[in-house]
């Protein structure tokens, strides 16, 4: 019984690291790091911040040194109760370039950030437009590499997925694994670019730039006011309205982000919108679940339970399957400049994931609704205070 127990774990492992070997073999896209052109158009930088005081100097002094002839940072200031506002006023009086912005009080439907980044979006002033978080990094090149590409390949959106600095254990024993599921439900880098496949889309709201043209065309953020997730909601309106090309690439060390630094962030901030990408598509997340459960925590157990009833056969069959998963991770995760072994930990990544996918889902869909920077929105995403 326990080898056809194994052989069927060992079945889903294979199934989950040939999944994963697709992934990787066509998200190898990544910005072209080549000389920026110098006549580019007007760009405005739109960054929303709500108690960013430990990221905030970090990102706009890198973001005041791109190399573009015409461009202004607006920061929104959201509400941020702490020295956050003081830091970028001071930032302000150095730079005119560098706009502040006092964000008003957040309207019934709205989430948070839409709201900012409208606001940055209506006074902006530019041709184009760049949606950026607090918590990044930018290259001098970043902005002006990315504008080129745009323009020279007609794409009207250009996403990043911008390295992840991991620094802390936590950090590094979870990020790589959660990050890689995310692709993994949603595929390819090559589907989400190709326009044969609307269905298949997500940006990285860390990153997006995008033409004022298509952005307004598009309804902007405001078409996306309710969500939480609003990157990759944004990302299914330009996929399935068809007009204008997009094109997600890794950032190639040009942007850089430490998204959280503790187990805690980690977990707050997957809580809050983990379950959304699974809408609309209900038995695809029970298969995929499913499968990431057989992977981890399921097959780890059963090989231990043969193990100790010396059943050789059944053993080998879950630890090579599993070192097949790990080995696939790894090279995936290598080249999203994860660090050296961040695959090793990819069954306790897979455990974490799916209690974060679990808690997600009874919050936002059954429960009481998520909180997110002090504010709480319900099941159905309205702002509850």
């Amino acid at each position: 019984m326990l080898l056809v127990v194994a052989a069927v774990l060992s079945c889903a492992n294979l199934i989950l690291a040939l999944r994963w070997l697709d992934v990787v073999l066509r998200s190898r896209t990544k910005l072209d790091r080549g000389e920026a052109k110098l006549d580019l158009p007007s760009l405005s930088i739109i960054v929303p911040a709500r108690n960013e005081e430990r990221n905030i100097a970090r990102c706009i002094n890198s973001l005041l040194a791109t190399r573009h002839p015409d461009f202004e940072v607006i920061v929104v200031d959201d509400g941020s109760t702490d020295a956050t506002r003081t830091i970028v006023d001071a930032l302000a009086q150095r730079d005119p370039r560098l706009k502040v912005v006092a964000g008003s009080e957040l309207p019934d439907g709205w989430v948070g950030k839409p709201w900012a980044l409208t606001q940055g979006a209506r006074i902006a002033r530019e041709a184009w437009l760049l949606f950026t978080d607090a918590d990044t990094e930018h290259e001098p090149l970043a902005a002006p590499c990315a504008l080129t590409c745009a323009l020279e390949n007609g794409y009207a959106v250009v996403s990043l997925l911008t390295d992840q600095q991991t620094i802390g254990l936590a950090e590094r024993l979870l990020l790589p694994t959660i990050l890689f599921v995310i692709m993994l439900g949603v595929g390819p880098t090559d589907d989400v670019n190709d326009p044969r496949e609307p269905d298949v889309a997500i940006f990285n709201g860390q990153y997006i730039l995008v033409s004022r043209v298509a952005y307004d065309a598009i309804g902007g953020h405001e078409a996306v006011r309710g969500e939480i997730a609003e990157d990759l909601e944004l990302a299914r309106r330009f996929k399935r309205d068809g007009r204008f090309r997009i094109f997600l690439a890794g950032a190639d060390g040009l942007v850089r982000t430490r998204m959280y630094r503790s187990f805690t962030e980690i977990w707050q901030g997957f809580v809050k919108n983990f379950a959304i990408g699974a809408r609309g598509q209900p038995l695809r997340a029970i298969a995929g679940t499913a499968l990431l459960a057989c992977v981890s925590p399921i097959a780890p157990l059963v090989a231990l339970v043969c193990l100790i009833e010396r059943q050789w056969l059944a053993a080998a069959l879950l630890v090579l399957s599993g070192a097949a998963v790990a080995a696939v991770a790894e090279v995936g995760m290598r080249r999203a400049r994860f660090a050296p072994g961040s695959g090793i930990a990819v069954p306790l990544g897979l455990v974490v994931t799916l209690a974060i996918f679990a808690t997600s889902l009874y919050r936002t869909l059954l429960g009481g609704g998520v909180e997110w920077r002090g504010r709480r929105y319900g099941g159905g995403l309205r702002r509850v205070r």
